[in-house]
């Protein structure tokens, strides 16, 4: 990467972030572990490890979303788009990127509904087309979450390089050893609460960023003063392709073309990322529509909101006194997403420097925690427990994820330290994304949603479409530029081609390929028997006896098995019924707001704009900054307000144990676990799960996914009598 003339930090300050804050978080979310284990008799087994529990509610599950959707080119190159094509960098990066979060709610509702025993959706279509597919899929996936680990390592380790100059071997290798620590240690479910965390200090910061660019700069502080900067900044540079070369335009060339390259790339990495089916198999049923809707809704304002704050103060202040560099920044800084961090230290100094890193950190390692347990997962259950022992127990499957999340977080730091030394730039990453993964995302979706879609189009799709689009990627790059470069293909016609021929051209071989070989007609209730859960029922009673041999008026998970599992035989059919009735109902409803959001996304509110050729006054630039820094606030609530609220009851009792043991009353926890063990984790979503496996068909436990709680309280209290 390209050096700089100003180190605004220490490379001390590098380690302290990356070892320190890292640590720090590690051993938070280790402890929280502990905490659910001793107060909500939480098990991590390895369906726990994969799925928490299936019972995760909405709050969390889009908090989770923002977080892993929120990545290190969610900040750093929609600022670097905003900076090189004004404001419609800004929508363009978060309009295109969140249809596709809105869309996938459709198929996490469905994939609930016809495959409740998943863990990935490489399983479903093991189910459906066999192996060959299966194996298409899985090679498409893994691509998936090396492009985006790759990403957000090289870009992290960019900005850290930058902001403290310090080696970038030593950040690379660094930046994903704490979401690797607390991953192994907790599953998803410690990824799903470090999303939380990781959150909170993210959105804190950006707010920061917001007032001091909006309100309290003594150098900027107002939208005015940051339009009268701007728009002088598009007369003395003009940006081409863009109306009368402003800044202030939604009629922008290359940031139209960017557009249409993120809604390409963002259907690939959202569709065919199994980090995003993990969270929408660890949802609870009534919550994982909710969760992607509401998640893609409070995830949009944080690229157009914070790339809008720096990137045009970036604009404003590049030529400055103020401007840390002393210069303008070179396209390879720009291109390696230096805009950000050069531009906080322009407004806040070391402080904004210091934030800067921080934030760039959260992103990297909120994602990367998101990956690696999609990764473990595939290498678990796609392919050790599915081609190498399937009859594997569930101590081996937990022990295989844990070794998978090391292996593939070091393997991808080593990967991305060659890429850094060959100034591969993160954007680059970012637009050839789309170009391998899209082939893959039609074939995948209707896995889900089509019963026609055979094994051949299933199958044979993905790999045809991405050799045609590395073939129009190169073509057009030979053709318009003479030569292939690194920098020709970097170029913004031919990474367009490319990304739509990968993305449309299934549109013809999946219905060509379906006419051919005829179409399937799948039975959905297949994927119930085909699918099954790992047996871990005497690992969990061992787990469970264990804790309490020694008393056991003091277990009353092991006292009262018995009594559940039968009252769970009783209702699981009604149960059923009911749920699937709710979640097919949910499902349209779903689909009709998920395409009207979608829509209103992606053509009816940036069309007219662009085609109208608006150039922003300053008093509809100061509306259109107030309107992104409501809807900030608005994720503030989302995301970190009510999963709290959500969380009420569990947060309630955790602290009322830990009362309870910090002064010597640990016996009244253990009364209220005997006498509520309808309310403990265990009970609800592990023991249960196992115990009703031995009590009725596959097909049957398939569908179990909840209890009737009060008919459990009177059967508990009749055997007591």
């Amino acid at each position: 990467m390209a050096d700089t003339d100003y180190i605004p930090l220490p490379q001390s300050a590098g380690y302290a972030v990356l070892v320190g804050l890292g640590g720090l978080f590690a051993v938070g979310m280790m402890l929280t572990t502990y905490l659910l284990r001793r107060y909500n008799k939480e098990i991590i087994t390895a369906e726990e490890f994969a799925t928490a529990g299936r019972s995760v509610k909405s709050g969390l599950i889009s908090s989770a979303v923002v977080s892993s959707w929120t990545w290190a080119a969610t900040l750093l190159t929609s600022t670097t788009q905003t900076y090189k094509n004004g404001v419609f960098g800004s929508c363009g990066y978060a309009f295109g990127a969140t249809a596709q979060i809105t869309l996938f709610a459709t198929l996490a509702i469905k994939a609930k509904e016809r495959a409740p025993s998943a863990r990935t959706y490489m399983e479903i279509i093991r189910a459906r087309y066999g192996a060959p597919a299966h194996i298409v899929y899985i090679i498409w996936g893994l691509a998936t979450n090396v492009m985006v680990t790759i990403m957000l390592i090289t870009g992290g380790a960019a900005t850290v390089r930058d902001l403290t100059g310090m080696n970038p071997v030593a950040s690379c290798l660094l930046i994903g050893l704490s979401p690797t620590v607390y991953s192994v240690f907790g599953g998803i479910k410690a990824t799903i609460l470090t999303d939380f965390a990781h959150t909170v200090v993210l959105l804190i910061i950006i707010l920061v960023f917001g007032f001091s660019t909006w309100a309290t700069s003594p150098v900027l502080g107002s939208p005015g003063v940051v339009w009268d900067l701007v728009t002088k900044a598009g007369e003395e540079y003009p940006v081409a392709g863009n109306h009368e070369g402003s800044y202030l335009t939604i009629n922008s060339r290359s940031g139209g073309i960017f557009f249409v390259i993120t809604i390409v790339g963002g259907f690939g990495n959202v569709f065919l990322d199994n980090g995003y089916y993990n969270k929408a198999f660890a949802a609870d049923p009534a919550s994982a529509y909710k969760g992607y809707i509401l998640g893609s809704l409070a995830w949009l304002p944080i690229p157009a909101f914070c790339s809008l704050t720096m990137g045009l103060a970036g604009l404003a202040l590049e030529r400055t006194d103020h401007w840390p560099l002393g210069r303008p920044m070179t396209p390879q800084e720009v291109a390696a997403g230096l805009v950000l961090p050069n531009t906080a230290s322009a407004l806040l100094g070391k402080t904004g420097a210091v934030l800067s890193l921080i934030v760039t950190y959260m992103a990297c390692t909120s994602a990367m925690s998101s990956e690696l347990i999609s990764v473990s997962t595939i290498a678990t259950y796609d392919i050790y427990r599915t081609y190498i022992k399937p009859d594997a127990n569930g101590k081996k499957l937990i022990f295989i994820s844990h070794v998978s999340c090391g292996v593939f977080a070091y393997l991808m730091a080593g990967i991305s330290i060659g890429l850094y030394y060959a100034n591969v730039s993160m954007g680059f990453l970012y637009e050839l994304m789309g170009i391998l993964a899209g082939g893959a995302v039609l074939g995948s979706a209707m896995t889900i949603l089509s019963s026609k879609q055979n094994w051949q189009a299933a199958t044979f799709s993905p790999p045809i479409a991405a050799t045609m689009a590395i073939m129009s990627w190169l073509v057009v790059c030979k053709t318009k530029f003479k030569s292939i470069t690194y920098d020709n293909l970097f170029e913004d016609d031919a990474m367009l081609t490319g990304n739509i021929v990968s993305l449309l051209f299934p549109l013809i071989t999946v219905p060509l390929f379906t006419i051919i070989f005829k179409p399937q007609n799948f039975d959905w209730k297949l994927l119930e028997t085909r699918i099954t859960r790992v047996d871990e029922t005497e690992e969990l009673l061992a787990a469970t006896g264990k804790k309490y041999r020694d008393d056991e008026k003091l277990n009353p998970v092991k006292s009262d098995l018995s009594v559940i599992a039968s009252c769970l035989a009783e209702n699981k059919r009604d149960k059923y019924r009911h749920e699937q009735e709710r979640l097919h109902k949910a499902f349209k409803t779903t689909a009709i707001v998920c395409v009207v959001l979608s829509l209103c996304l992606v053509i009816l509110f940036p069309i007219p704009l662009y085609a109208s050729k608006y150039i922003f006054s300053k008093r509809f630039f100061t509306g259109w900054v107030i309107v992104f820094f409501i809807w900030i606030f608005y994720t503030v609530f989302q995301v970190i307000v009510y999963p709290i609220w959500e969380g009420r009851a569990t947060l309630y009792h955790t602290a009322r144990g830990i009362y309870w043991d910090c002064t010597g009353q640990s016996h009244k926890l253990y009364e209220w676990q005997e006498s509520h063990p309808e309310d403990l984790h265990a009970v609800q979503s592990q023991v249960i799960a196992q115990l009703s496996q031995e009590n009725s068909s596959t097909a049957e436990l398939g569908h179990v996914t909840a209890l009737n709680e009060s008919h459990i309280d009177d059967r508990l209290a009749d055997e007591k009598k």
